[in-house]
């Protein structure tokens, strides 16, 4: 299982947001930084198909992904950084709707539903309303979602966003434990959200890949403590420059 990014490239106007990206994704976690406007969510944007590439090619096992059509999207699960929702379904509701539009048998779905909200640790408030949610709890309705179906390929816009710190170290941890036979991309621009469970670290600047690696590898590097040091290289006063 392998997702291969050849060449490809994004822009809007007189912005190149994507520009010559090559990368093979294999299973494991793939952390990827980079600050605001790095072309992070653009990059997953096109490995969603929910923007159209203005050139290059997106191979799933060797496939276009563009001619598997449907059947690439039922391998990919898709967190969005924007939290878009009905306000007035409730979080099953809502799950229900998902499993749908996916295409899940409904005696399926509904087991999956039930544990996904307790992994999500949100089956207390499984029938109250989305819109009087918090935003982290918003967040965790999101990544239930994503995971409807067992997507092979994983793709997660800012994940932990209004997270309390133990919800952000047990998404991590559940991550990491789905990352044995998952392709899974996440994005971010908190350090520590990857760190400990990223397998390789990619980084984005100005629409480009400038470095793909192990955490280890990359903080050596730059001679540095953790990768908070590799980020600042990249993005502080030194790597703006």
């Amino acid at each position: 299982m392998q997702l291969e990014i050849c060449n490809v490239k994004k822009q809007y106007k007189d912005k190149c947001a994507v520009n010559g990206v090559n990368l093979l994704l294999t299973p494991g976690v793939w952390g990827l930084l980079g600050a605001n406007g790095a072309g992070k969510s653009t990059l997953m944007n096109l490995l969603t198909d929910n923007v159209k590439r203005d050139s290059g090619e997106i191979l799933y096992d060797g496939k276009e992904i563009l001619k598997m059509g449907g059947s690439y999207l039922e391998k990919v699960g898709y967190m969005p950084q924007q939290q878009g929702f009905y306000e007035s379904f409730s979080a099953r509701m809502f799950l229900v709707y998902m499993a749908e539009l996916k295409g899940l048998r409904k005696k399926e779905a509904k087991k999956q539903i039930e544990n996904l909200l307790e992994i999500v640790h949100l089956s207390h408030v499984a029938d109250k309303k989305i819109g009087g949610f918090s935003g982290g709890m918003k967040q965790r309705v999101l990544l239930a979602q994503a995971l409807l179906g067992d997507p092979k390929l994983l793709i997660l816009d800012e994940p932990t966003a209004g997270l309390d710190p133990k919800e952000r170290v047990n998404l991590r941890n559940y991550i990491h434990q789905l990352s044995q036979n998952k392709i899974i991309l996440l994005a971010t621009h908190v350090v520590s959200d990857v760190e400990s469970i990223a397998d390789r670290i990619l980084i984005m600047k100005a629409g480009e890949l400038v470095a793909d690696d192990t955490p280890e590898h990359l903080v050596r590097a730059v001679d540095g403590n953790n990768l908070e040091d590799v980020y600042m290289n990249y993005f502080g006063d030194k790597g703006e420059k």
